[in-house]
């Protein structure tokens, strides 16, 4: 991954965030079309933000995020803002997320900087968590 670096008025930055966030209880809700049209909402919040989505991979349980953002953004506020759109929009699309569970998102969250160096490797491991070697055959 090469560096690109954004510039606004006050500067020139660079900025990486890996975020990690469960579903209430890890309950395996994520699969089929559910993980298609989360997907597609992160990807349209992050174009609403001007953020970019260097990779995305949805889990039945989880999500692995890595995004790029701007410099007024910080951590807590970017996995809000997706925990929050995503959540809202699938329990009205998807009535059987309200039902299941009290809210859709755990109130946790993982998030880590990521700096150019390490870009890669974050990228390749979310790109992978598909692919794991320990996933039961059939998993989605």
């Amino acid at each position: 991954m090469t560096r690109k670096v954004r510039r606004f008025s006050g500067g020139v930055y660079d900025l990486g965030l890996h975020v990690v966030w469960c579903s209430k209880y890890r309950r395996p809700v994520l699969g089929g079309r559910v993980a298609d049209r989360l997907e597609q909402l992160i990807r349209s919040k992050a174009d609403e933000r001007g953020w970019e989505i260097i990779a995305v991979e949805v889990m039945p349980d989880h999500v692995h995020l890595f995004v790029k953002h701007d410099p007024k953004a910080s951590a807590s506020y970017v996995a809000n803002q997706f925990k929050g759109f995503t959540s809202r929009m699938l329990r009205e699309e998807f009535p059987h997320l309200k039902s299941r569970l009290p809210t859709l998102w755990s109130s946790s969250y993982f998030a880590a900087s990521v700096g150019a160096v390490s870009a890669d490797m974050v990228q390749r491991y979310i790109d992978t968590q598909g692919e794991r070697p320990w996933k039961k055959e059939g998993e989605a």
